[in-house]
C-alpha cells in the first residue's frame, strides 16, 4: 500500500544532532543564538569572523573566546544513530516512495563542519540550510523555498523540529508538524504516520503467532499473570480467519474459558455457555451436535427466563453479554425464538443503558455494543433487526468520542460502521495507540466476576483494531455471520440488512489520511475456517 505521507523534513540541530555544553554559560549562549547578529550569520549575511567580532562587542566578550566556545560545540556534535537508523528503515520500507530532507538554521561554515561528521548523509534526498537560502525558520519564505525546490505535497509531508514556532509555521502551510520533545514518542509517531497501520498490525500478529496470550492487569496486590484461555483465541480467529495465529484447546462438545486448570480462581472451573456459544459460531460443527448442545443449554435458564452463564446449577449467574453471545448461537441456527425472554432482557439493557459501567464479566460498555452488533450480523431475522438495530445505532452514536482504550475504540468503530455511521473521531484516537512493534496497546476485555481483576489481550486488540481501520477504508468490513452450520466465518448479513451501512460512504483512503493528520495532536473472507 502507498504511504500516507511521502516526505519528511527534519531539523538538524537538537533533532538529528546533539552537542554538549561549551565554555560560555547556558544563559549567555542562549542569548547569543537568539541575537539578530547570529540570525544574520545563519542567513549568510556575515562571515564567521565578522559574526564573532560583533557578538563580542554586544556581549562584552573576546572574539577568540567566542570562537573557542563554538569550536567546542562543533567538536562535541554527535548524531542520533537510532533516529537515523529509523529514517533508513522507513525509507527502505516505503519502496522508494518516501523522500527525506533536512532543513536547518545553520551557517555555511558550521554546515561544512557538520558534513565532516561520520553520518550516513545518503538518507537525505537534499539538505537545505539557512546560510544557502538567505532565509531562516520560522520565516515562511524559507519553507516556501523548500516546498518549491522539492515539489512535495504539503498535505503529505511531515515536518519535525524542536522549536514550536517552527512547527507552527510548517503547519500553517499545510505540513504535518511534530514537535521533537521525546525521541521515543517521535519515533512512534513517525512509524504510525509513514507505515501502513494494517500491514504493521498484521506483521505483529504473524510475528507473535501462537503466543497471543491474555494477561491480567497488575496492581499493588498482585503482578500481571499470563492466562491460557480460549475466548480471546476464538475472537482472534474470527477477526483474522487465520488459524495459525491462535492456540486453542478444543473440546468435543461444550467449552471451557480456560485451556487447563482455572487460574486465579477455582481450578476446576465449570464449562460455560459464553465460550461454548462463541466456539460453535466460529468453528464448523455438525448441525446435529450443535442442536444437541443448544438443547442442553436450555436446561440452564433462570427463574426470569434468562439464559445462565455456566453449565453448573450451583452457579446461577447471568450476564447480558453472555446472553447476547448465546443468542448469536441460537439465531445463527434459526432457533432464536426459543430464547425470547433472554432477548427481551437484552433489549431492555440496551434501551435503558444498563451496560454503561460494563457487566459482571465484561469491562466496558463497548463490549456489550460490539457483541450486540455481532448478534445482528449472525442472522437475517427481520424482527431481530427491527428490535435492536435502530436502538443500537442510537446507543453507539452516544458513545462516539468517549474515552476508551484501544480495544474499546476498535469495537466502537466496528459497531458504528455496522450501523452506517462514519466515525472519524474514534479513528483519530485509535491510530496513535499503535506501538512501534506494530501491535496496539492492550485493551481490557473481561474481568473476574468475584475479584474484578481485568483481563486483556494485545493480539485481540490488534486484530480488532485492524478490522476497525479496514472498516474506515473499505465498505462494510463486518464480523462473522453464521446463518447455518455449514458456513462458519461467513461474510456479512444479506444486502438488505447492510444497505443502511453501505449508504453515504466517503472516499476511504483520503479519510484515513485525514485522521492520521490528527495522530499526535493531543477484506472480508468467505473462506471457512476448518475445525
Amino acid at each position: 500500500m502507498a504511504c500516507q505521507y511521502t516526505a519528511i523534513i527534519f531539523d538538524l540541530g537538537d533533532v538529528l544532532f546533539k552537542w554538549s555544553q561549551t565554555s560560555i554559560s547556558t544563559r549567555t549562549l542562549r542569548e547569543v543564538l537568539s541575537s539578530p547578529t547570529w540570525f544574520d550569520y545563519e542567513r549568510g549575511r556575515l562571515s564567521e569572523a565578522d559574526c564573532y567580532a560583533k557578538v563580542g562587542q554586544e556581549f562584552m566578550m573576546e572574539p577568540d573566546e567566542i570562537a573557542q566556545a563554538f569550536q567546542q560545540a562543533r567538536d562535541s556534535v554527535r548524531a542520533d544513530d537510532e533516529l537515523i537508523a529509523l529514517i533508513r528503515e522507513l525509507k527502505a520500507q516505503s519502496n522508494g516512495e518516501l523522500r527525506v530532507f533536512a532543513m536547518s538554521n545553520i551557517s555555511l561554515p558550521d554546515y561544512e563542519v557538520l558534513r565532516t561528521k561520520p553520518v550516513d548523509w545518503s538518507i537525505f534526498d537534499r539538505v537545505f540550510t539557512s546560510g544557502a537560502a538567505g532565509e531562516r525558520k520560522p520565516n515562511l519564505g524559507f519553507f516556501k523555498q523548500v516546498l518549491s525546490a522539492t515539489g512535495v505535497d504539503p498535505q503529505r509531508t511531515i515536518f519535525v523540529d524542536d522549536r514550536s514556532e517552527n512547527v507552527l509555521s510548517a503547519r500553517s502551510l499545510g505540513l504535518y508538524g511534530i514537535i521533537f520533545d521525546n525521541p521515543k514518542t517521535v519515533a512512534r509517531a513517525l512509524r504510525n504516520l509513514v507505515g501502513d497501520p494494517i500491514t504493521r498490525g498484521r506483521a505483529f500478529l504473524k510475528q507473535n503467532a501462537g503466543r497471543l496470550l491474555s494477561v491480567t492487569d497488575k496492581n499493588d496486590k498482585h503482578a500481571a499473570v499470563e492466562l491460557r484461555e480460549n475466548f480471546a483465541q476464538l475472537l482472534i480467529l474470527e477477526a483474522t480467519n487465520n488459524r495459525t495465529l491462535v492456540d486453542l484447546v478444543e473440546h468435543p462438545r461444550t467449552w471451557n474459558f480456560f485451556q487447563g486448570k482455572g487460574q486465579l480462581t477455582t481450578e476446576q472451573f465449570p464449562f460455560d455457555l459464553d465460550t461454548t456459544s462463541l466456539a460453535l459460531t466460529v468453528l464448523r460443527r455438525d448441525k446435529k451436535l450443535a442442536f444437541s448442545i443448544m438443547d442442553e443449554m436450555l436446561e440452564y435458564v433462570g427463574p426470569d427466563g434468562i439464559i445462565l452463564t455456566y453449565f453448573d446449577h450451583r452457579r446461577p449467574r447471568f450476564d447480558p453479554i453472555v446472553c447476547v453471545n448465546t443468542l448469536s448461537l441460537f439465531y445463527s441456527y434459526g432457533r432464536g425464538n426459543e430464547l425470547q425472554k433472554t432477548l427481551q432482557w437484552v433489549h431492555e439493557v440496551l434501551r435503558n443503558r444498563a451496560y454503561l459501567e460494563g457487566t459482571r464479566y465484561y469491562e466496558t460498555p463497548e463490549c456489550f455494543l460490539f457483541f450486540t452488533s455481532r448478534l445482528l450480523a449472525s442472522s437475517d431475522d427481520q424482527q431481530l433487526h427491527a428490535m435492536l438495530k435502530p436502538l443500537l445505532k442510537e446507543r453507539v452514536q452516544e458513545r462516539i468520542g468517549a474515552k476508551g482504550d484501544a480495544l474499546a475504540l476498535a469495537m466502537r468503530i466496528i459497531v458504528t460502521d455496522f450501523v452506517g455511521i462514519r466515525n472519524e473521531v474514534d479513528l483519530r484516537a485509535l491510530l496513535p495507540l499503535q506501538c512501534e512493534d506494530g501491535g496496539w496497546e492492550i485493551g481490557w476485555m473481561y474481568k473476574y466476576g468475584s475479584s474484578g481483576i481485568r483481563i486483556g489481550n494485545r493480539g485481540l486488540t490488534t486484530a480488532l483494531a485492524i478490522k476497525a481501520v479496514e472498516a474506515m477504508r473499505n465498505p462494510s468490513i463486518l464480523m462473522s455471520h453464521s446463518p447455518s452450520p455449514s458456513s462458519n466465518i461467513v461474510a456479512t448479513p444479506s444486502s438488505k440488512v447492510k444497505s443502511t451501512a453501505a449508504t453515504g460512504r466517503h472516499q476511504r483512503t483520503k479519510s484515513l489520511r485525514d485522521s492520521l493528520q490528527w495522530l499526535w495532536h493531543v477484506g472480508k473472507s468467505s473462506k471457512p475456517i476448518e475445525a
